[in-house]
């Protein structure tokens, strides 16, 4: 059974750094990629970023390059999501997902390539 558990969000002031992260049980997460989703009612799913297998390729959203880093602890079996210079735009349930077919060295944000998702957790930037 596959679970994914984030962690991390709450309230923080605008251009304050917060670091979200994903918990995996039931798969070995360095053989899977990853991705960064957010939520929001008027905007809908959004892709923020991804990371391929083990040390595999990166991909970021536009709106967030530049601020945002994923990465991953597998050792702990866990996904990160950096935040910087965050903004009252960033505001939204940021969702963590993995796509279950392994050994890709690429990824991308788009919501129909992941299998599995997590409940997310809420992040409110202030002004």
């Amino acid at each position: 059974q596959v679970q994914l558990v984030e962690s991390g969000g709450g309230l923080v002031q605008s251009g304050a750094s917060r670091r979200l992260s994903c918990a995996a049980s039931g798969i070995t997460l360095d053989n899977y990629a990853i991705a960064w989703f957010r939520q929001t009612p008027g905007d809908g799913r959004e892709g923020v970023a991804c990371i391929a297998r083990n040390t595999g390729s990166t991909k970021f959203a536009s709106s967030v390059k530049g601020r945002f880093t994923i990465s991953r602890d597998n050792a702990r079996n866990t996904a990160y999501l950096q935040m910087d210079s965050l903004k009252p735009e960033d505001t939204a349930v940021y969702v963590c997902a993995v796509d279950l077919v392994p050994d890709k060295d690429w990824c991308a944000i788009v919501a129909g390539a992941y299998d599995c998702w997590g409940q997310g957790t809420q992040v409110t930037v202030s002004s």
